[in-house]
């Protein structure tokens, strides 16, 4: 066998390799072969939410897997408010018309995510089966940024950030992006 062969079907093996030991929790090198590929599902975002997803990444690398939640849901929240901006806010202020804020950031220092969340969906960017499911979203991450009994592992940390980047793939396709 040439060599170039040869290092083809090694890298073909441990792709494989790293597929099927990648979940396990003791496989550490595999869970970063499993975190790359979460990595290279972060893509069509904003610059912030980018950065708030990679943390959220370098979050669980590191073993804080409540902070992985809290930086994930921020990520999901600044993609919705960026959505909701959309002309000026035009669809969240018909739906919202006592509300009063001039910018995204003044909007979220007024209101809570749940509000946020109700708010746009009543301004019709989703369905109630969305809200319901960005509210669980939203549970969870107070579960994690407050003192609970709650304490997630490797596992269900990515899935939770794979989750969300779902989430934001099927809204980015109604949305038409």
């Amino acid at each position: 066998m040439q060599e170039a062969e040869l290092r083809k079907n090694f890298r073909h093996f441990e792709n494989e390799a790293h597929l099927l030991l990648g979940r396990y929790e003791s496989a550490v090198k595999s869970r970063t072969v499993t975190l790359k590929q979460t990595y290279e599902a972060i893509q069509g975002l904003s610059n912030n939410q980018d950065d708030l997803f990679r943390m959220s990444l370098r979050c669980v690398e590191n073993g804080l897997y409540k902070a992985a939640y809290v930086m994930s849901f921020s990520a999901m929240m600044d993609y919705l408010e960026e959505w909701a901006e959309e002309n000026n806010f035009s669809k969240l202020r018909k739906a919202r018309p006592k509300w009063i804020f001039k910018d995204i950031e003044e909007l979220r220092d007024s209101r809570a995510e749940y509000a946020i969340i109700e708010a746009i969906h009543a301004a019709g960017f989703f369905c109630k089966a969305v809200k319901k499911g960005l509210h669980g979203d939203l549970s969870i991450r107070n579960e994690c940024a407050h003192p609970t009994s709650f304490f997630p592992d490797l596992n269900m940390s990515l899935g939770y950030i794979s989750d969300l980047l779902g989430r934001i793939k099927t809204l980015n396709s109604k949305r038409g992006i």
